[in-house]
Formats: structure tokens, sequence, C-alpha cells
């Protein structure tokens, strides 16, 4: 091991707050892998040859070869030369895709050891029929969404086609420049005091089964829907593929709450994340807005006009504000982690990255499907995640299988996706 290389940014560093006993802080990408390459015409997986190929591309990616020591009150990334035999291992074989589900729901609970770089690639067969399911696991510390969606690119074997994807990444124009008249500055102000008080008393959820104490036992459930005929059927109203997301996740909480027999509220607020503009070492470059889910009986194209209201102003704004202001360091962010384990600020967290314009292979293997698993923090006991992928929209509904009826939520935000996608 050599010595200190650089501190951790600040943000990264709260990243790390965050990462406790029952809340672990890192996020999975789920795949299914056909035969090629590493993965034999019998399905059965070459872990040596695997290995052998992202020896040199893990080489490459100072992400994956270092771990935080303490120095003082905070940390300093160091280099660490990865064990592939630990990192790159196989796994129980699984009964299909509802096994593969079943086992990813399990790793959101399960630690990632923080004597080690913060990953792990788990080769899972059985997940379907003549291949196998593979799942990255990355710690939030080190990256995220944007950044790992990169680490993943990078891990991978280069895009069998180029273009334009469907779906551009939510990030900054690189030229373009903050304000900086004091009347801007004083609003900014003013707006990040206002965003650190709802945060810390923000009351607009009511006593509901979506939020509450978290039991370990997760449930993760995978959808896909056409990402172009979503984006056909939206773009005539202004609408993105994230607000046709929203809509549909908007009836998986009407479903879910209809099932636990609670009054449905006439709009449930849900945190979404928001991409920067990448500047410096940072992992996580990230702000956040505030989106109010209608869940009243209408029609999904009218829950998508009503939603694209919203988000045309609050991604703008979340651009501007930056990353949330008690995530700006490790201090503010155990403030937020104490406070949050009782807030009814949100009901639920809604992610989507985009992916590459072309599919992938790992090791020369097809990799026909890839689903996101987003962390579940706070007092929150559902989420979703998305990614776009060889024309679909991939999606992963994470869960507290105690608690919340999350089949019942994805059989409604699947049929919701249907329909928006018709």
């Amino acid at each position: 091991m050599r010595p200190a290389t650089h501190r951790l940014a600040a943000v990264d560093e709260a990243n790390l707050v965050l990462d406790h006993a029952g809340q672990v802080n890192v996020f999975l990408v789920a795949g299914l892998l056909t035969a090629g390459g590493f993965v034999g015409p019998d399905g059965m997986p070459d872990l040596s040859a695997l290995r052998a190929c992202l020896r040199e591309r893990i080489a490459t990616l100072p992400q994956l070869r270092k771990i935080a020591v303490a120095t003082g009150r905070r940390h300093r990334w160091v280099e660490a030369a990865p064990d592939l035999e630990h990192h790159i291992r196989l796994i129980e074989a699984v009964d299909g895709l509802a096994g593969f589900e079943q086992t990813c729901g399990e790793l959101m609970s399960a630690t990632l050891g923080l004597d080690r770089p913060y990953w792990e690639i788990l080769v899972v067969p059985g997940a379907t029929v003549g291949g196998i399911g593979v799942v990255l696991r990355i710690h939030h510390a080190v990256a995220d969404g944007m950044a790992a969606s990169a680490i993943v690119q990078q891990l991978f074997d280069p895009v069998e086609s180029r273009g334009t994807s469907v779906h551009a990444p939510s990030v900054l124009v690189p030229g373009q420049a903050p304000r900086r008249d004091l009347r801007h500055i004083l609003g900014r102000f003013g707006f990040g005091l206002r965003r650190m008080r709802m945060t810390l008393s923000g009351r607009e959820v009511g006593p509901t089964v979506l939020l509450g104490e978290r039991s370990p036992h997760r449930g993760v459930v995978f959808l896909d829907a056409d990402l172009a005929a979503l984006e056909t059927h939206v773009r005539p109203v202004g609408a993105t593929v994230n607000d046709a997301l929203l809509a549909a996740v908007a009836l998986g909480y009407r479903a879910v709450l209809s099932a636990a027999g609670e009054r449905i509220p006439a709009r449930l607020p849900v945190s979404v994340p928001v991409a920067l503009q990448r500047r410096g070492t940072a992992g996580n470059q990230v702000g956040v807005m505030l989106v109010r889910l209608p869940l009243g009986d209408v029609e999904p194209d009218e829950l998508v006009r009503l939603i694209t209201e919203q988000t045309r102003q609050e991604k703008a704004r979340a651009r501007e504000q930056g990353t949330l202001e008690f995530m700006r360091g490790p201090i503010g962010a155990r403030i937020m982690d104490r406070v949050a384990r009782r807030q009814h600020l949100v009901a639920g967290f809604v992610t989507n990255v985009p992916g590459p314009a072309g599919t992938f292979r790992l090791a020369g293997a097809p990799v026909v499907a890839i689903w996101p698993v987003a962390v579940l923090a706070a007092n929150v006991r559902l989420g979703v995640a998305a990614v776009s992928y060889a024309g679909r929209l991939h999606c992963g509904v994470h869960f507290d299988a105690e608690n919340v009826p999350g089949a019942t939520f994805a059989r409604a935000m699947g049929e919701g996706l249907a329909r928006l996608g018709a």
C-alpha cells in the first residue's frame, strides 16, 4: 500500500457517514449475460478468464483501487491493490429471474468490508436460461449514479454501436457559468436556508406504511419498458422519459396506499436526484429536486403533464443550487442522518441514469439486460432506480419486504409504463 494520495472530497466523506448499521450505503447494478466470451455454451462462467480480462481495466480505474483511511476527523484515499479472487467471485446459483431478484434484495442489506476497495462483482449462475447474472456493488462514497455509470462503461467491453442516446444525461452545459450578481447570490442563499429548514422540520407526508423503521428483509422487482415508445408518447407535451417514469411511479404509490387501506393524498413528495456538471475529483456531484407526485384519479397522460409542470422549474433550480446543503460535508451529513430517521418530508426516492447508446459485452459475453437498485436511506421503505439500455428503460424497485407490498407497487408501475408506451 502506497502513502495517502488525497483527502476525500467533503461530499464523499458525507457518504461514508451515511453507511452504518441498518443503512448500507451501497448501490447495485444487476445484469443478465448470455453465452459468449467467459460464459460457456452451457451457461457456466470461467472466472479466471473474467478476472484476466478485467485486471487491466481495473488498473486504469483509481476509484476501484483505493480505501479511505482516517486522518484525524477526516479521511484520505489510500492506494490499495484489489484481490480479484475476492472482488470477482462466484456465489450460489439462483432459480431464474425471481431468484436473481431475491438475491439482489438480500445484497441490499449486506455490508461491504471497508478494509478493501469498495466494490465487488458477483457472478450468479441460473439467473437466465443458458446464461448467468452479474451483480456490481459499489459504495456511494466512491461514486454517485453518473460516476458509477462511467465506471461500468469502462469495465465492460466497448459499446457495439455509436450514436446519441435517446435518453440524454441531465447535466449542465459545460460552458454555462453561474450568475454572480448580488441579488442572485442572495436568492440562492435564501433558497438554501429554506431547503435546510424543510430538511430539518418539513412535514408534507402523514403517517404511512411508506415511512418507518426498516426491517433487514429487502425485496427487489425488475421492470422494463420500450424507451423510444415512451419518448414518442410524451414528447408532444414537452415531457421527458423521466417525467413518464415519475408518472408510472405515482401509479405504483397510489396502488400501495390503496392496498394498505390508507387515505390517498392529493400529492406525494419524492426526492429525485439531478446530475450536476462534473468538476473536481468528487465521486458524488448531484443535486436534488422535490417532486410532488399527483395521486388523484387521473389518466397517466394527465399525470405526465402535471409532473412536467413541476420538473421544468425544479430541475433547473436544483442544478443551480447544487448539492443538498446537509450533504456538503460530514458534519451536515451526521445532522441529516439523525433527523432523517424521523423525517416526513419525502415518501420515497426515484433516480434515473442514462445508459449507453449501444449494448455491452463483459469479457466477450453479451449483456442482454441491466437494472440498477438504489439505496434506501433515512426512514424511507421504497425507492425506484432506472437506467436506459438497449432501447429499454430498465427499472429496479427496492422495498422493505416486511412492511411494503412491493409486488403491488411494481405491478401498477409496470401497467403505467405500458400505457405510456402504447
